[in-house]
């Protein structure tokens, strides 16, 4: 009897084992199509009230990526190069995108390899690639460093701190930023090696102590998906001169209304 129990539990203790093992190599397969969502339709049929040029950035290793480029006059102006979240597509961010045509600011938002139509797949070492080219496409027109703005909304925080570590952009603006995406996806796998597992990490927290210019981060309490106390981290550990825009009930997906945009162009007007 005592026998029977022993192998009963050495069996299923084995059985145990064989699951988390196939669970762990199906995530480490497939971890980047849980990380990222290039199909995620949250497009609510805002309707575009600025004006964009529909602009091709060919990358370094030979990708087209697409752009939206609103030039209201980008020798008298700051330009923003927004770098997008990890799901859906250009017009996911139109909402937000109307509200800079009434500031003194020219835009160009990018759509990563493998969204919106352009070919690739997404990595952190693609988009890295895909920010830099955007960065170049740029510096042809004329642009320098200090005529740049970046602004990453939340993946695309991680991609900001990458590009402006130890250079002399004009301002960085992070919305809804992580710590690492080692910390983010501990948050929703606690009883996952993530970090012995995860190809793509996004290391903010280290990098942001390399960078030196002005740097907004904004974060809302209620936030279900980066926790706000990883934005509040970041907010702390980076160098002066910086400010924060920090809300009691805005989820990931940050309110665009009057106070927000009243700090964000208060930050914009003052890199001039």
């Amino acid at each position: 009897m005592k026998l029977k129990r022993r192998n009963f539990f050495l069996e299923l203790f084995i059985g145990i084992i064989v699951v988390y093992a196939s669970v762990l190599i199906l995530l480490f397969i497939f971890q980047r199509s849980l990380m990222y969502h290039p199909d995620e339709n949250n497009y609510f049929g805002d309707k575009l009230e600025v004006d964009v040029e529909k602009v091709k950035i060919v990358t370094s290793d030979n990708i087209d990526l697409l752009g939206w480029f609103h030039k209201k006059d980008i020798k008298k102006f700051k330009t923003i190069v927004y770098f997008h979240g990890n799901a859906g597509k250009l017009e996911n961010r139109i909402h937000k995108l109307n509200h800079f045509k009434d500031m003194d600011i020219n835009f160009l938002i990018i759509a990563w390899r493998g969204f919106s139509g352009n070919k690739g797949k997404p990595s952190e070492k693609g988009l890295y690639i895909d920010a830099r080219s955007t960065i170049q496409w740029l510096k042809k027109l004329g642009l320098k460093e200090k005529d740049i703005i970046l602004y990453g909304e939340s993946l695309g925080t991680g991609v900001a701190t990458e590009i402006a570590q130890s250079n002399n952009y004009a301002g960085i603006v992070l919305e809804t930023p992580f710590t690492s995406m080692v910390e983010a996806a501990k948050n929703f796998y606690p009883y996952i090696p993530v970090s012995l597992l995860l190809m793509d990490k996004y290391d903010n927290q280290n990098k942001i102590k390399n960078i030196n210019i002005p740097v907004l981060v904004m974060h809302g309490e209620a936030d279900q998906i980066v926790p706000f106390w990883m934005g509040k981290k970041i907010y702390e550990m980076a160098n002066q001169p910086k400010y924060s825009y920090f809300t009691k009930f805005d989820d990931h997906m940050m309110e665009y209304d009057e106070k927000l945009l009243f700090k964000l162009e208060k930050f914009i007007k003052s890199l001039n």
